[in-house]
């Protein structure tokens, strides 16, 4: 009920352009005429010789701008005559000529005498009562296009050949050409007439070819358009008269013809009026267009849905629903080659899809490239055996432009693997998909599918920060057999974030990671620590880790260390972002599968590194073998260290590392303000995620510390130092 009441008021709307008192008891004579007879015709290729005939017959009364549209419009007929003329439209002109002809001598009869022009119409209307719409008002173009084809035709030739100028001579037509700059405003008159009453034609057979599947006549948008369509139609036939009149006025005035302005004044009058028309139809034709659009996107979802749960042999079925469906373009660029390339070279491959917007960070895109290239320098392993695949999710509410060009070509340069050709190659629906199924939002995703195109990891890039090619084929069940084979060690905090770190493992060493930004408080700890390693005659070697979300700061600082040479650092910013990067990605691997600080000791080491990082303070983690290791806080780690007098006996008893926990143990207060901003969930997982805190697993989040269930908070965070 709602959306028919839309459309009396949206015509009431636009009564001005439709309908008049005068109007209506026209269009009421109109419609009395209007008798279909269920048979039709495509009207397309009749329309395409109507228009080539207006554009090469204005053209040769020398309308320069005409000219201009006539080598674009050669591509519609050398495809008429390829296409439309092999398919029997031989046997439908055969068909329709006698009612052109008929159509024809109407006009030529009726507009010599300068009759009525309404009655002229409505003759032409009787003339084509058993025809739709659409087809009546292209029957009455073809029927002016003969007698102005003809027209021109005598014109052009005049000069040049004898039978034209002996038709020139008995039906007394001005020297045309001679005369031009005289007749010029009345032809270019016409001419725009006659384009406004193209464009009107074209937008009705537009109406009438609307695929019926997606849009259906009692739809509001058809509604409205269905309306307005045979008052656009009376105007058009209206106006075709009113060309026809001109130009049979043209005839018997020889070289005595005077243009009159009031004629050039009634032609384009007719045109304005035309040309209202067609924009109000064209305004509706756009909202038919996006009905269509939405039905198709849907359908088109819903394929993509029905797909995935589909069985296939291989992944090509996938690929293609998800890149591009068509043949006719290579729609992968080969990072490596730079050349583009088909899907084929995907078949029965484990891909991955590294689905991102145009802002992927220095920091991830910089990772990601060297884990790919160390998985190719040995190709033949078995985690090596899997190809990336870009799809860049760019917003398409906003136009594409040459900024947006030049951001895409540069990553895509930049990236060893495949991309998508062009972001234009993804589906709408594939969008909607990737965001609604997938759970795109700003943070990179790596979907995983398996060589038959089945999604074994909504979002791979955790597994792939922990453990990288390893990980592979990035499966759930690969996941869970990773974490039964870890403990909480050096190797799996710091992985191979600096080679230094696996030769002091080898050697034996004690390894201290510390971070924070407080310079100071870095200058006292490192001498203490360094003071208590000779005291304690231990081999101790330190490394700066930062804080996430590293900036000018941890730069800064960076250089300090180095001039004082009061430890190591790591040189290069993005390596401190992957050290903690890594951290939330082991969160949210844990996460995933429902771990807490109450039933698994790793996720309680990941916790309190990660509430180390949200702190104000310093901290510091020191680590010997397998198992041994120390950490705390910067005011704490520091105490003990400056205190090293009073626990140094047990480092002879029991070792420095156990000596060092008890004493930490002793300095430890039940007073603490522990502080912990849980990274932001992505993809699949984010859903995942949500789910277990609805349950009521991480509803409660545990202090590391002291176990005690920590107070919420929603904070904003925007890190721009």
């Amino acid at each position: 009920m709602t959306s028919m009441a839309v459309v009396p008021q949206k015509m009431r709307r636009e009564r001005g352009i439709f309908s008049s008192s005068d109007d209506t008891a026209m269009m009421k004579q109109i419609q009395a005429t209007h008798a279909p007879d269920g048979r039709e015709f495509s009207v397309k290729p009749l329309l395409h010789i109507v228009e080539d005939i207006f554009l090469r017959a204005t053209a040769a009364l020398g309308m320069t701008s005409i000219v201009q549209q006539q080598g674009a419009h050669q591509a519609h007929l050398d495809e008429l005559d390829e296409k439309a003329l092999q398919n029997g439209f031989h046997e439908t002109i055969e068909m329709l000529s006698y009612n052109i002809n008929k159509i024809s001598c109407e006009m030529s009869c009726k507009c010599s005498g300068g009759g009525d022009a309404h009655a002229t119409t409505l003759a032409i209307f009787n003339l084509v009562s058993n025809y739709s719409w659409d087809e009546k008002v292209v029957l009455a173009l073809a029927g002016f296009a003969v007698n102005y084809g003809e027209f021109c035709l005598v014109a052009q030739l005049y000069l040049t050949n004898p039978l034209a100028k002996a038709v020139a001579l008995l039906k007394q037509l001005p020297d045309i050409i001679e005369r031009a700059d005289n007749l010029k405003p009345k032809f270019e008159a016409l001419t725009s007439l006659i384009k406004a009453m193209l464009d009107v034609a074209k937008c009705i057979v537009e109406f009438k070819e609307l695929p019926s599947q997606y849009i259906t006549p009692d739809s509001p948008e058809m509604l409205t358009a269905t309306a307005h369509i045979p008052t656009a139609v009376y105007w058009t036939i209206r106006s075709i008269v009113a060309c026809a009149s001109q130009i049979m006025g043209l005839i018997g005035m020889g070289h005595e013809y005077i243009a009159s302005t009031t004629e050039a004044w009634e032609l384009s009058s007719l045109a304005h009026k035309v040309n209202n028309i067609h924009s109000h139809l064209m305004k509706q034709l756009t909202l038919c267009f996006q009905h269509i659009d939405e039905k198709r996107h849907i359908e088109a979802f819903q394929t993509l849905v029905s797909l995935f749960e589909a069985f296939h042999i291989d992944n090509m079925k996938i690929l293609k629903a998800l890149i591009y469906a068509k043949d006719d373009q290579l729609p992968l660029f080969d990072g490596s080659t730079k050349k583009r390339a088909s899907l084929d070279v995907l078949r029965r491959r484990s891909v991955l899809l590294l689905i991102s917007d145009l802002e992927i960070s220095h920091e991830e895109l910089s990772m990601l490239q060297q884990m790919y290239s160390e998985a190719r320098e040995q190709p033949g392993r078995p985690e090596s055996q899997y190809e990336v695949v870009w799809l860049p999710v760019v917003d398409r509410s906003s136009p594409w432009n040459e900024t947006k060009q030049k951001q895409f070509e540069d990553f895509q340069r930049m990236m060893p693997w495949y991309s998508v050709y062009h972001p234009s190659l993804l589906d709408v629906a594939v969008i909607r998909y990737i965001k609604e199924v997938w759970h795109f939002n700003k943070r990179p995703l790596l979907v995983v599918l398996d060589p038959r195109g089945r999604v074994v990891n909504p979002n791979a890039i955790h597994m792939l920060w922990i453990w990288g090619s390893l990980a592979f084929p990035f499966t759930s069940l690969r996941e869970e057999a990773l974490w039964k084979e870890e403990t909480w060690r050096i190797e799996l905090l710091a992985d191979s974030i600096d080679p230094m770190i696996l030769s002091w493992i080898e050697q034996g060493k004690y390894i201290c990671l510390y971070g924070g930004e407080d310079i100071e408080w870095i200058r006292k700890f490192t001498v203490a620590a360094k003071e208590v390693a000779s005291k304690a005659a231990i081999t101790l070697e330190m490394l700066y880790v930062g804080k996430s979300n590293p900036r000018e700061k941890v730069r800064k600082n960076n250089s300090i260390i180095t001039t004082e040479k009061l430890s190591h650092v790591l040189p290069d910013l993005t390596l401190i972002w992957f050290f903690w990067v890594r951290l939330e990605s082991m969160w949210h691997s844990k996460v995933q599968h429902k771990m807490t600080v109450e039933n698994d000791v790793i996720m309680q080491e990941i916790m309190t590194m990660l509430s180390f990082d949200d702190s104000d303070q310093g901290w510091a983690v020191i680590n010997r073998g397998p198992a041994d290791m120390a950490k705390a806080k910067g005011g704490t780690i520091l105490k003990s260290l400056t205190d090293f007098e009073i626990w140094k006996e047990g480092v002879q008893e029991k070792g420095f590392l156990p000596a060092l926990n008890d004493y930490l143990h002793e300095l430890h207060s039940p007073f603490h303000c522990n502080r912990l901003i849980l990274p932001e969930a992505t993809g699949r997982s984010s859903s995942s995620i949500v789910a277990i805190l609805k349950d009521g697993v991480q509803e409660r989040v545990l202090c590391a510390e002291c176990r005690r269930p920590m107070e919420k908070f929603i904070m904003y965070r925007c890190c721009t130092d």
